[in-house]
């Protein structure tokens, strides 16, 4: 008995050591860096610039401390002149290079600026340790790192053309639409809402799929071709497909994507920023690294970032559902603003935030209650030092109850992500930003997401021997709006009353999604040429407003001078009374325009949304002002669409 219990207890002993030495030749622990800073990037207004401090020792699955809760770097940034001034925070790096190399662990810090002006800045470092100081503040000052200072010089931009660092940061400045910081011009946006698991890719590090069937991993495949050398990529040049893909959308003549950066549980099962689907407190370094790779190259090719922060399916707190909040264990803090959280914020704006042009979307088809989405949205803005776009996206029958408790000094969000059946955006997008600007903020509107779910925006004619047309049946007994019995549609009433009826009635642009029906759909998409046609149609459109500076921030819409009073499909018109109306017909014919408030000669040139060009003559050269003027017609086949531009 004890030869046995002396083994037994050998035993015992040798497999703890075993267990120790197993996690010792997982981490190798290394000395503390030596305080030492790096100044990285290119040093120009506008630019990525990373400040890599040499730090304290850790690993992305160290619990005592947990580098990400315990350990808080934050970097002041100040411009030579005393603003602007911008408390950034940091995050753990690895070795640095964890994109290249997959190192879990390392020495480097991380701080992104992107800096408003030329000149000398001058940065400071906090770093401190304590429970979650990342998160709440406080902690010991940790040295030598702590109180780190230094200073470099920013020249001028030298980019131009579609890269955002031509134009500079995207700000809410209180209007419907967007405003770039360095060169003040307003923005329109159009582009891919699918697949929304855009980062389910197999060349990112620590990536799985739950639902290997329904959801398998993207290699982007029918994109290599478009990756042209000189272009990113990481590792063993990994990154090919996806590079590729966002080429092919830049080279389009498109400007946004969307995507889910956490989507455990929910339809694709295949997105997190996580060492591990579950380890909520734990960020993998290289897998981020790798996705920051991604979204650099978008900005330099002019493609402004639309994070979706969660999912439907594990926000946890469906409104009208029959179960209570918390039995998601995806859900971040049961659906609250806890730990888990607002790290996963943190993460997010300290890695990606110094990118131009974002949202930050709290939810795709979102359900919180109001509480939570106004703490979200609160943290958000409190937390990035650059107060990105904050919006919402909810289900269309349910746009009442979420929106209108946020609106105005309700909550700190500043548009909406709409759902909308794809004939209903002009009245949806109506709705909101004449309620926004009532109750005193306007919100940027853009139509995100086009009903039937099933359906969405079509495919080409053609394409994978798809006839173009998306039909769907309504579900018997169903009420839903977003499940309405669509009649037979095409690419061409997408462009007439989703691209065409947003834009007329003051919103922000659209961004285009694809039915779990169709061919390339919101799951599966790794071929955005499926729908080529439909980006063609969008770049014309966004070349329109541009070329012939079109004052959009400065118009509302103005249905009612042509005589659509109800608002409805017929006709739209957008106009700045007394300078420039613009008169869309979606399936043709004419109109009268109310000039009664108008004074002087006004002239009429009519613009093709089919084919873009230049503005062309109609059957009406001018009108007078002081009554209601005939616009005459346009100048080819009055059945198709066309849009009439009136000017002073």
């Amino acid at each position: 008995m004890k030869t046995k219990m002396i083994r037994i207890c050998l035993a015992f002993v040798w497999a703890i050591a075993h267990v120790v030495n197993a996690q010792s030749e997982i981490v190798q622990r290394q000395p503390d860096g030596k305080a030492g800073v790096a100044i990285t990037g290119e040093l120009k207004q506008w630019h990525k610039v990373t400040l890599t401090l040499d730090g304290p020792f850790a690993h992305e699955r160290d619990t005592r401390p947990n580098p990400f809760t315990d350990l808080a770097c934050n970097v002041q940034f100040t411009h030579e002149s005393g603003a602007p001034r911008y408390k950034v925070p940091g995050y753990f790096a690895a070795d640095g290079d964890a994109a290249n190399t997959s190192a879990e662990s390392g020495t480097k810090w991380r701080a992104h600026l992107a800096p408003d002006k030329a000149g000398t800045w001058k940065y400071s470092v906090s770093f401190t340790r304590g429970k979650n100081a990342a998160l709440d503040g406080g902690g010991a000052a940790v040295k030598p790192f702590d109180g780190v200072t230094g200073s470099f010089t920013i020249a001028q931009t030298d980019k131009q053309g579609r890269d955002f660092r031509a134009q500079g940061r995207l700000q809410y400045v209180g209007k419907h639409h967007l405003q770039f910081a360095g060169s003040k011009e307003f923005f329109l946006k159009a582009g891919a809402d699918a697949p929304e698991t855009l980062l389910a890719y197999a060349d990112f590090d620590g990536t799985s799929t739950g639902k290997p069937d329904k959801a398998p991993l993207k290699t982007w495949a029918p994109h290599l071709r478009d990756w042209k050398p000189g272009d990113p990529t990481w590792g063993a040049g990994k990154g090919k497909g996806l590079i590729g893909a966002l080429n092919y959308l830049a080279g389009k003549g498109v400007n946004a994507f969307s995507f889910l950066t956490y989507n455990v549980s929910g339809d694709g099962d295949n997105v997190w920023p996580f060492v591990e689907r579950d380890a909520k407190l734990h960020y993998d370094c290289s897998k981020l690294d790798q996705w920051s790779v991604v979204f650099d190259h978008a900005t330099a090719r002019g493609l402004y970032l639309h994070f979706k922060l969660q999912e439907n399916e594990m926000d946890d707190n469906r409104l009208g559902a029959a179960r209570k909040p918390g039995l998601v264990p995806a859900s971040l803090d049961g659906g609250k603003l806890g730990i888990e959280r607002k790290l996963y914020c943190r993460e997010l704006i300290a890695r990606f935030g110094h990118a131009l042009a974002l949202n930050w979307n709290i939810g795709e088809e979102n359900t919180q209650s109001s509480d939570e989405t106004h703490d979200m949205a609160k943290f958000l803005h409190d937390t990035d030092p650059y107060r990105h776009h904050i919006v919402l996206h909810t289900f269309p029958p349910q746009q009442d109850e979420v929106y209108r408790p946020l609106l105005g000094d309700k909550s700190l969000l500043t548009g909406v992500s709409l759902q909308n059946p794809w004939s209903k955006v002009h009245q949806r997008t109506l709705q909101w930003l004449r309620e926004s600007a009532a109750a005193g903020r306007p919100w940027v509107v853009a139509n995100d997401e086009q009903n039937p779910a099933g359906l969405g925006v079509p495919p080409d004619p053609g394409y994978k021997g798809h006839d173009g047309v998306a039909v769907e049946k309504k579900p018997k007994g169903s009420k839903a709006e977003g499940n309405f019995a669509s009649k037979p549609y095409t690419l061409h009433d997408i462009r007439k009353l989703t691209l065409w009826g947003n834009l007329m009635a003051g919103g922000a642009g659209v961004e285009y999604y694809f039915g779990y029906k169709l061919p390339e759909n919101d799951l599966l998409c790794e071929d955005f040429r499926s729908r080529d046609k439909s980006w063609d149609y969008c770049r014309i459109a966004l070349e329109f407003f541009r070329t012939e500076k079109i004052p959009f921030s400065e118009m509302t819409s103005s249905n009612a001078l042509i005589g659509n009073t109800e608002d409805n499909n017929s006709k739209f018109c957008f106009a700045k009374p007394g300078e420039v109306y613009l008169v869309y017909f979606p399936n043709g014919g004419t109109a009268g325009l109310d000039l009664s408030g108008a004074k002087g000669a006004f002239t009429v040139k009519w613009f093709n949304p089919r084919a873009g060009g230049k503005l062309v003559n109609g059957s009406a050269h001018s009108v007078e002002g002081g009554k209601t003027a005939a616009l005459g017609n346009p100048p080819a086949d009055a059945t198709e669409d066309w849009l009439a531009v009136i000017r002073r």
